[in-house]
């Protein structure tokens, strides 16, 4: 049974929801589609490219904060980020969570052993990150066959456009970081690997859109896998840096005079794609373990490298988040993984681990269709919690404990037969172990909600409204600063 407390949030702002939120706009013909976070189906013909007449006049306006280079580069206006306080430009109710996502209960997280968290520059910034949230199935979208020019491909997945009045719900809801997942290699317009200038461009609106809202943002390589772009094997590693070195060249130069808001993440889930350790090692022992987990650190140096190098105010010192093997955890807390060295940056302990955890697998992620799935959870059941409680203490031994920050770039529980109590207190407990541990964790949402789908959405993009406000609060409530 939920355990619930007194209810905290005791309104609905009406006109939080009417003014400059309603009318999303920027959405095609439906907000679900086929496709989940790692692949898509063939997509409508009615997918739309441009942008409504709002979001024309929106790209023409300038925000105040922003300075415009000879060169057409923007940067933003130079802010103090250690003083940044909880929420500060919200819409918050006397308990501080946002009037946004309605009245909601507050599900009961047993206190925990006190745990301690080194008091370095590094902790406290992952703590202002605070919550995070993925505009996932936009940026990343690649292979869409009926997507014809660069634009296209951020609707193709999610049948959506993203929107200046999307980034203002989801810092209005109380998210303070947007990870923004990027694929580079189908926006390259010649073989010296050109990124397209549109692309970029389009890129930058919405990093702005963001930071105009006084939100830490995120951006990475995420779907450039494969052995043309980066393939972590002995036969491609050479060709891997090169492509990653090249990309990397160029989004850190054009962001180079970005404040450290702006957070680059080298890499999203590397791993051997299409290969019998693609998303599972038995044997990390083994010479095909051995030799993508040597790669991926060898493919981490050379984009650090390449970032400290790129010249501007803030990339010698800019916080850089760095993955191991797919991403995953038990991949990383091992002495196989390596950070790395950052001996040419201007400022100590600026090199975050990047982990992605859809923790307990069999609840969060599994398919439906699985046997092993299951669509219940329980604070009072061990069986779901342990899985969440050993790999965040085994980050904390690895890295937290000895001053390296960690953040969760991804979690999540897809939907199941409608399980919102299940996923609401999953919620509860998966942010508030994150927060206690002294991580960061960032919710997946990929505008997905009905069929079958790993249906993970939270905020239906086509209207800027929350179908799950409940699971929404419990994060914003166990990720505040005062928890």
């Amino acid at each position: 049974m939920i355990k619930k407390v007194n209810r905290i949030v005791p309104i609905v702002m009406a006109s939080v929801l009417t003014t400059g939120i309603t009318g999303c706009g920027g959405t095609a013909a439906s907000d679900n589609i086929a496709t989940d976070n790692n692949n898509a189906t063939e997509v409508s013909s009615e997918n739309t490219a441009g942008f409504t007449d709002k979001e024309e006049e929106i790209t023409q306006t300038q925000s105040t904060t922003e300075e415009t280079s000879e060169d057409g580069q923007t940067s933003t206006e130079d802010t103090d980020i250690s003083a940044r306080g909880t929420m500060p430009s919200r819409h918050t109710n006397e308990n501080g969570l946002p009037e946004i996502l309605g009245e909601q209960d507050i599900i009961e997280v047993p206190e925990r052993d006190e745990v301690e968290i080194p008091d370095n520059e590094a902790m406290e910034f992952v703590r202002n990150l605070e919550l995070g949230w993925n505009l996932g199935n936009t940026f990343e979208a690649y292979d869409c066959a009926n997507s014809v020019s660069d634009l296209e491909y951020e609707s193709a997945w999610s049948n959506a456009v993203t929107t200046k009045e999307m980034i203002h719900t989801i810092s209005e809801s109380g998210f303070n970081t947007l990870r923004i997942p990027i694929s580079w290699h189908n926006h390259l317009v010649d073989e010296n690997y050109t990124i397209s200038e549109d692309w970029m461009k389009r890129v930058q609106e919405v990093v702005d859109w963001a930071l105009d809202e006084d939100m830490y943002v995120i951006i990475n390589i995420h779907h450039d896998d494969g052995p043309d772009f980066i393939d972590p094997t002995y036969d491609n590693l050479e060709s891997s840096k090169d492509f990653a070195r090249t990309i990397w060249e160029q989004i850190a130069g054009h962001f180079a005079d970005y404040d450290e808001r702006l957070i680059f993440e080298t890499m999203n889930e590397p791993r051997k794609v299409g290969s019998d350790i693609e998303w599972w090692i038995e044997d990390v022992e083994s010479d095909a373990a051995k030799e993508g987990l040597e790669c991926i650190n060898e493919i981490n140096q050379t984009i650090v490298d390449t970032i400290r190098e790129s010249g501007g105010k803030y990339n010698s010192s800019r916080y850089i988040l760095v993955p191991g093997y797919c991403a995953k955890a038990m991949y990383t807390a091992i002495p196989d993984f390596k950070l790395p060295d950052d001996d040419k940056a201007t400022a100590d302990n600026r090199l975050l681990v990047s982990i992605h955890e859809y923790t307990p697998y069999d609840f969060a992620l599994a398919d439906e269709s699985e046997t092993r799935s299951v669509d219940d959870f329980s604070i009072d059941n061990v069986d779901r919690t342990k899985e969440i409680d050993n790999f965040m203490k085994d980050m904390y031994d690895s890295f937290i404990s000895k001053g390296v920050g960690v953040v969760i770039g991804e979690f999540g529980a897809r939907n199941k037969n409608e399980n919102t109590e299940a996923r609401t207190e999953f919620a509860a407990y998966y942010t508030a172990q994150a927060r206690h541990y002294g991580m960061t964790a960032m919710w997946w949402d990929n505008n997905l909600f009905e069929g079958d789908n790993q249906n993970f959405g939270l905020l239906k993009r086509s209207d800027c409204t929350f179908v799950y406000p409940e699971i929404v609060t419990q994060m914003v409530y166990y990720s505040r600063q005062d928890k």
